[in-house]
């Protein structure tokens, strides 16, 4: 019986972390979902990724995140996501 209640306990609480993992991940995830009156401005996020070595083509707002069309240091296209609040890159794609 104990360890019926043992896995049970542990099912349920895998479900809860998944189930959190799933509301973070519809609700904005790393970029969060902060007012866009928070957002830096496009121009500072410019400038922080182009401090970083890339050179900066085109931003958008997307999903909560702020998309950045880039070249990146080796001279190929790539597209960043970008927290819109700190400025930090969240995740890349490499377009070449």
């Amino acid at each position: 019986m104990r360890k019926f209640l043992a896995i049970t306990a542990t099912v349920l609480t895998f479900a809860a972390v998944g189930q959190a993992y799933a509301s973070e991940r519809s609700e904005g995830g790393a970029c969060g979902n902060e007012p866009t009156a928070q957002w830096m401005t496009k121009d500072a996020i410019k400038a922080k990724i182009a401090a970083q070595g890339y050179d900066v083509r085109r931003l958008k707002a997307e999903g909560g995140c702020m998309e950045v069309y880039a070249i990146d240091k080796k001279g190929a296209r790539a597209q960043l996501q970008v927290n819109p609040v700190s400025g930090a890159i969240v995740s890349t794609e490499d377009n070449d």
